[in-house]
């Protein structure tokens, strides 16, 4: 069974809003086994509605229609499903008293605009809204199923939850859809995808892996979908050990999973410390950290010694050093790791040099290139990456190898 949800608004199209209300949706619908097949925004404006009505209509099992339902003039969707369907508004007094009361609740004066909101679709089932003026409407025609709902988030949710999701439940036997994410780090996607090709030749026609990469790291997602619900989860988990024991070396954990919680585990566990020395990451590295609720049992702090000068005076770094090697070196990245540990007394530190553009800065290194120094009770090590552009990818990707490298390393 597949649907598709359209959105109404130009405040979607013109970018002055994100369109979250497709994307919960979509994970609503995915928990009871429908497949949302396409998302289209579409201006306020009827005919543009109609087509892409239309359009869904023959494709889409299940059409969902978000916005356009208010007492204003912009507020169309209502009349233009009527056209759609052939159908005339006509007012309903329970949900005109409902309207009433709930501004009297609210001390809002009830005007002859307000009206507008008892005047539904003949054909329509009404889905009653709770929490807001606008109702929920139910079409069914030619084993299609429109709905259309508010577009204000919180309305549109108790309406889907308790209104849209239990009533398709009760009338289709769905599928079960589930999934297991696994959370990579250090290799892109074309190389994991060469990695996993036998893997991905002997999955199950239920079972599919899709790639989700992103700055900071790739997540790999395993979809299963069948009728039976044990045999899909016996399946699926399966398939997830395999996944994982082919990426042992790649897989940090599963869909929740984080680096900084990690390692903010193990450093409370050993009870150790941690300080961080930070330029082309210019602080990000700390944020990450510092995200992390009770943080400051083992994390100290961070020097952004973004210029050669807070090298030198914050973090010991030899003048010659720099001079000899530049800031962009290994060196310099050792150095800035052993300084903040010295600095700040603590069992292990990061240290972050590069160039992450759009400039070189004088040095002789092209624009992403980095080193990343970790520091540990045994000593120091650096590492060195090119980790490409833009500037931000250079930033992002960065701080998450850092605390890779630093998770691998403590003992």
């Amino acid at each position: 069974m597949k649907a598709e949800i359209i959105t109404i608004g130009d405040e979607i199209l013109i970018g002055q809003i994100l369109d979250s209300n497709s994307q919960w949706i979509a994970q609503q619908f995915n928990t009871i086994g429908i497949s949302i097949y396409q998302i289209t925004s579409v201006q306020d404006d009827s005919e543009h509605i109609a087509k892409a009505l239309k359009i869904a209509t023959a494709q889409a099992d299940i059409i969902i229609l978000t916005g356009g339902l208010g007492p204003t003039k912009d507020d169309i969707t209502k009349k233009t499903l009527v056209t759609f369907f052939n159908d005339k508004l006509v007012r309903n007094i329970e949900v005109e008293k409902k309207v009433k009361t709930f501004f009297a609740k609210m001390n809002f004066q009830f005007t002859d605009s307000d009206v507008q909101q008892a005047m539904l679709p003949s054909k329509a089932e009404v889905i009653p809204n709770m929490i807001g003026t606008a109702s929920g409407m139910w079409f069914e025609q030619n084993s299609t199923i429109v709905v259309s709902l508010p577009g204000v988030p919180t309305e549109m949710k108790a309406l889907i939850s308790e209104g849209v999701l239990p009533k398709l439940k009760s009338k289709f036997n769905l599928p079960y859809i589930i999934h297991k994410t696994l959370i990579t780090y250090g290799l892109r996607e074309s190389k994991m995808a060469i990695r996993l090709e036998s893997f991905e030749n002997q999955l199950p026609n239920n079972i599919s892996l899709a790639y989700l990469p992103n700055y900071r790291r790739l997540r790999l997602r395993l979809t299963a979908k069948g009728e039976d619900k044990n045999v899909l989860e016996k399946e699926l988990q399966n398939q997830t050990i395999k996944l994982a024991n082919e990426l042992a070396d790649l897989t940090f954990g599963y869909e929740g999973f984080s680096l900084e919680k990690e390692i903010g585990n193990t450093l409370v566990d050993k009870k150790q410390t941690l300080a961080t020395a930070e330029s082309f990451t210019g602080g990000y590295i700390a944020s990450m950290i510092t995200s992390v609720p009770g943080s400051s049992q083992y994390y100290k702090g961070s020097i952004v010694s973004y210029t050669a000068d807070l090298k030198i005076s914050e973090l010991g770094v030899s003048k010659d050093l720099i001079k000899t090697h530049s800031v962009v070196s290994a060196e310099v990245a050792e150095a800035m790791a052993l300084g903040i540990q010295k600095k700040y007394n603590t069992d292990y530190a990061i240290a972050t040099t590069g160039n992450a553009g759009p400039t070189t800065d004088n040095t002789d290194k092209t624009i992403g290139d980095v080193y990343i120094a970790i520091a540990t009770p045994k000593g120091v090590k650096s590492y060195f990456f090119n980790l490409g552009q833009p500037r931000e990818k250079v930033i992002y990707r960065g701080g998450s190898k850092a605390l890779e490298l630093l998770l691998k390393s403590i003992d």
